[in-house]
């Protein structure tokens, strides 16, 4: 039996290990403390024999200040583990603003704000000859998508009309990992849907489904956004799949927000 370790139980990896025990696999969940389904970060006896036995390796952890806590603790361990595939959930946030144009899997990456992050990225691309590093977009689905924001009175418009990101179905990113186990090289994967456009089209789309009135068009400052939020506009790119569509078979079931906004909704 196919055995995953998933270090990390968040969102995506939660789905991921769904599908994939549906699928018939073993999976080992690893989280900050255990629960019915995880093991606890810190159980280091029980990681350690996990990484013995499991088939295959997914870290989703980001770095925690300037530092990734699982290469941190295991990363020798993962190195020498006797796992026929390895992964690691990265972010499109390594390649920085790009003003708007195209990045691919050979876009220099490290230039933005995300310094610690494309650290990371780079540590886990050389851990091991068979590693695949997921870099992933704007992450939307069931319970996190521009529905939820519009619904509880969280969404905003800025007036930022070039600003262009990426995004992802979370169940079009669990579908690309599963691609890769089965087939594709070791390497970069954007897993990204087919249509960059600004975040306010999201917003005018969420209400439009649900029938409320658009939020006002702010200015950034006049938004008051947390210093998250609004880092969250300091960079604008469009982020191309091709690499996965050829290589993995893969293609997003969702490939704009506007199937995947219905399937949310």
């Amino acid at each position: 039996m196919p055995h995953m370790l998933i270090l990390g139980m968040g969102y995506t990896a939660s789905r991921l290990a769904l599908c994939l025990r549906a699928e018939g696999w073993q999976v080992t969940g690893v989280r900050r403390t255990a629960d019915a389904e995880a093991l606890a970060f810190d159980d280091e006896r029980a990681i350690r024999a996990a990484l013995a036995q499991a088939t295959h390796i997914l870290s989703s952890v980001p770095p925690e200040g300037d530092a990734d806590p699982v290469l941190t603790r295991y990363g020798a361990a993962i190195a020498a583990a006797p796992a026929l595939w390895t992964g690691y959930l990265s972010s499109t946030g390594v390649y920085g603003d790009a003003a708007g144009a195209w990045v691919d899997e050979s876009s220099p990456a490290g230039l933005g704000r995300r310094a610690a992050r494309a650290q990371a990225d780079m540590d886990w691309g050389t851990l091991r000859p068979d590693m695949r590093r997921f870099r992933l977009p704007g992450i939307y689905g069931p319970g996190r998508s521009a529905l939820d924001r519009v619904r509880e009175g969280r969404a905003h418009r800025i007036d930022l009309p070039d600003q262009i990101f990426s995004r992802a179905h979370v169940d079009d990113i669990v579908a690309g990992v599963i691609a890769s186990l089965h087939q594709g090289p070791s390497g970069i994967y954007n897993l990204s849907d087919d249509l960059p456009c600004a975040q306010n089209r999201l917003i005018e789309a969420a209400c439009d489904l649900l029938g409320r009135p658009l939020p006002p068009l702010l200015t950034l400052a006049e938004a008051q956004l947390s210093p998250m939020a609004r880092s969250f506009y300091a960079e604008n790119r469009r982020v191309a799949n091709g690499r996965a569509k050829r290589l993995l078979g893969w293609s997003p079931r969702y490939p704009t927000y506007r199937e995947g906004l219905r399937a949310c909704l």
